[in-house]
């Protein structure tokens, strides 16, 4: 009995310590991510207008929207319980999570029934008929 509980500590330490090691290595990548550089997203003509696009530069969850002329870039995970954006309905300038419909605006990232909780938005830039983004300092 003693055997299976020694057992059962070694693979949770194990498990544990191997998230806390993941965890670091995505929270110093994010940490690095921060820079000033500009990641490439999309190309713009790819981008249907109206349509979520999802993105990934250097595995960043983004979201992409083209409304017209102009892009909004998102987080692509609800603040809620992370579910993805990408699924959602946009009405508008209105996104609509596909998991509980938790309502944000695309323009920037404000949950619409408490406008303290945000997603994280990014500046758009359009250089060479490519789309570009860098997180929004706050």
């Amino acid at each position: 009995m003693q055997y299976f509980f020694y057992l059962f500590l070694y693979i949770f330490r194990l498990r544990h310590f191997a998230h806390a090691r993941t965890h670091k290595t995505r929270a110093s990548l994010l940490y690095n991510l921060k820079m000033t550089e500009l990641l490439e997203a999309a190309e713009f003509a790819k981008l249907e207008d109206g349509a979520l696009c999802p993105a990934s530069p250097k595995g960043l969850p983004v979201l992409l929207i083209r409304k017209g002329a102009h892009v909004f870039a998102l987080e692509n995970r609800c603040v809620h319980l992370g579910c993805p954006l990408a699924a959602g309905t946009l009405d508008g300038y209105t996104l609509k999570c596909p998991c509980h419909d938790w309502r944000f605006d695309v323009r920037d990232g404000r949950f619409i029934d408490a406008p303290r909780l945000r997603l994280k938005t990014y500046t758009v830039t359009i250089k060479d008929g490519k789309v570009f983004i860098r997180e929004v300092d706050k």
